[in-house]
């Protein structure tokens, strides 16, 4: 009898727990993970490391070199790299949706179900300036997740992530819609959604839900000092990865717009300035003389609020909008210049495949290191975790200084450039194209940050 009174005690304190979360507002998951969970996957894979001298990868010219070669005990030519992450099911008949990042350069894919089966898997199509994957295996009658909308997502409403952070399958964790729409460093093509929610190394590529069992998202990044997860995530909305997936589906592809413009912010001071009465829009700090902006007539200086009728907020909103269009559609670009509207049609060109720009890469790093070598420095570009870490968008970091950097401008090693007269530096091609346009034996201001502080200095060009 007091055993029942016991269980009778603890089923009405547990009836009250439950009574007193659903008045506090408190959802309840557990409907939604027995219901989604079968279609989420997870995705490991194995890349061969070559090694083809057998001892470690040294030059010729090294002193130690010698050594190795005749007396160093021979290592593997072959090992394997292993990596984890996770997936989701988007038809029944074996297409899975993922990052790029997790099966990027993977000799060898295995997917596994929650009820144990594996399959091996193939990449159909991979974009990694998104960072999205198609992954097909063969199988049919699949679980698979229904595809929700992310524009009706709020900030601040519950959202569920499932994967598998360090290969622990299936692991569910939640929280909610920090914010919408972020830029983040090096990711122009994705207006990531900002969570709460616990994300760790193997969640990459999993499913993000809506409480109504939707998946809105795919859990790509986070922001962490200390490796793990400090309630910093981003997910790709997944309307973004579907309209990626579709292209890898049909093409194996990716095709993107450009019109050759370069852009900044819109800052209040500058808004002022040009006579707009909010910040707001793209400032044009730079076009492409050839491209498909200078041929219909866009100038440096102008300020675009609207392309092809959707409007422009943030610099941030115009490379995904002009990156959505087709290539070779003719639209109309609404700017504001000298204090008026006015409107230009400009035929969307087609930016370059990943292909081209490799192909093109050696040419335009032997371009950029003539070119800075006039201002007696050499410069390497930042990684992203470098980038958060020093809360920028952008700069160059200062590897070796010589010549008038050192000795009239006081350049040091691992000062950080972050402009170029008024145009702040994204990337090395784009610093090495403006420094090609001043002419010799002038000078140069550059904006450059040590430690906390940041100040211009100014560089007169090598004349030779």
């Amino acid at each position: 009898m007091l055993r029942k009174f016991f269980s009778l005690a603890t089923l009405m304190a547990g009836m009250f727990f439950v009574s007193l979360a659903e008045a506090n507002g408190l959802p309840d998951f557990t409907g939604l993970v027995e219901k989604q969970a079968p279609a989420v996957v997870n995705i490991s894979t194995t890349q061969i490391i070559r090694n083809t001298q057998g001892f470690p990868n040294l030059p010729e010219n090294d002193p130690f070199y010698e050594f190795f070669r005749r007396f160093a005990p021979q290592m593997p030519r072959e090992r394997e790299a292993q990596s984890l992450g996770s997936g989701f099911i988007i038809s029944s008949d074996g297409y899975i949706m993922t990052n790029a990042h997790v099966v990027d350069s993977a000799d060898k894919i295995t997917v596994r179900l929650t009820d144990k089966r594996e399959f091996s898997a193939k990449v159909i199509g991979a974009d990694k300036r998104t960072d999205v994957a198609l992954l097909k295996i063969e199988a049919t009658d699949l679980p698979k997740i229904v595809v929700g909308n992310p524009d009706n997502l709020k900030v601040g409403e519950w959202v569920v992530a499932i994967g598998s952070p360090f290969g622990f399958d299936s692991s569910v964790t939640a929280g909610i819609v920090s914010a919408k729409g972020r830029s983040l460093p090096q990711e122009n093509f994705v207006p990531f959604i900002q969570t709460d929610v616990a994300i760790n190394p193997g969640n990459s590529g999993g499913p993000l839900f809506n409480m109504n069992g939707e998946v809105v998202g795919i859990n790509s990044q986070i922001y962490t000092r200390s490796g793990g997860s400090m309630g910093l995530s981003f997910a790709i909305p997944i309307d973004v990865a579907t309209q990626v997936t579709e292209q890898l589906r049909t093409t194996g592809k990716v095709t993107r717009g450009r019109i050759g413009v370069m852009i900044q912010e819109m800052t209040s001071e500058l808004a002022e300035s040009f006579g707009l009465s909010k910040p707001a829009g793209a400032l044009i700090s730079q076009v492409e003389k050839d491209g498909p902006a200078g041929k219909a007539g866009v100038e440096a200086s102008d300020v675009i609020l609207k392309f092809d009728g959707k409007i422009v907020d943030s610099s941030g909103d115009l490379p995904r909008i002009v990156a959505a269009t087709r290539p070779g559609s003719k639209v109309v670009i609404e700017l504001w210049r000298k204090g008026e509207i006015r409107r230009v049609t400009v035929e969307v060109g087609e930016m370059p495949g990943e292909d081209k720009l490799a192909r093109s890469a050696k040419k335009q790093a032997d371009d950029v290191a003539e070119d800075v070598s006039r201002l007696g420095i050499t410069v390497i570009e930042l990684t992203r975790e470098q980038l958060q870490g020093l809360q920028i968008k952008g700069g160059l970091l200062v590897d070796e200084v010589s010549g008038p950097a050192a000795r009239a401008a006081g350049l040091q090693q691992g000062d950080v450039l972050l402009a170029i007269g008024n145009v702040p530096i994204r990337s090395l091609n784009q610093f090495n194209e403006i420094l090609k346009q001043v002419p010799k034996g002038k000078n140069v201001a550059l904006l450059v940050r040590r430690g906390d502080a940041a100040s211009y200095v100014a560089i007169r060009l090598d004349e030779k």
